[in-house]
């Protein structure tokens, strides 16, 4: 069965940094895109970035650009999030994804931003 194992979070001072992993299991990683998404309490959840099967394209909400970078390594089944430059509003519950047939989550790592 389809399996994502986030980790990386925890609590990190206003411009620090993070590296957030995803690793996954249970479908044929190398053949689909993956997305981060965040949740922050009281909103909804959101798209963060996302990266195709081969790592060539990827895409970044606007709020993220020039700050996150996602990368993937298809011989580890992992991917990736870079996070540099953070911010009070960084903070959530950070979820990777995959759509096969239908979409499938992970558990989520908590990112908590504050001094």
């Amino acid at each position: 069965q389809v399996q994502l194992v986030e980790s990386g979070g925890g609590l990190v001072q206003p411009g620090g940094s993070l590296t957030l992993s995803c690793t996954a299991s249970g479908f044929t990683f190398s053949s689909y895109t993956m997305s981060w998404y965040r949740q922050a309490p009281g909103k909804e959840r959101e798209l963060v970035a996302l990266i195709n099967s081969v790592g060539s394209t990827t895409t970044y909400a606007d709020s993220v650009k020039g700050r996150f970078t996602i990368s993937r390594d298809n011989a580890k089944n992992t991917v990736y999030l870079q996070m540099n430059s953070l911010k009070p509003e960084d903070a959530a519950v950070y979820y990777c994804k995959v759509r096969r047939v239908r979409d499938y989550w992970g558990q989520g790592t908590q990112v908590t931003v504050s001094s």
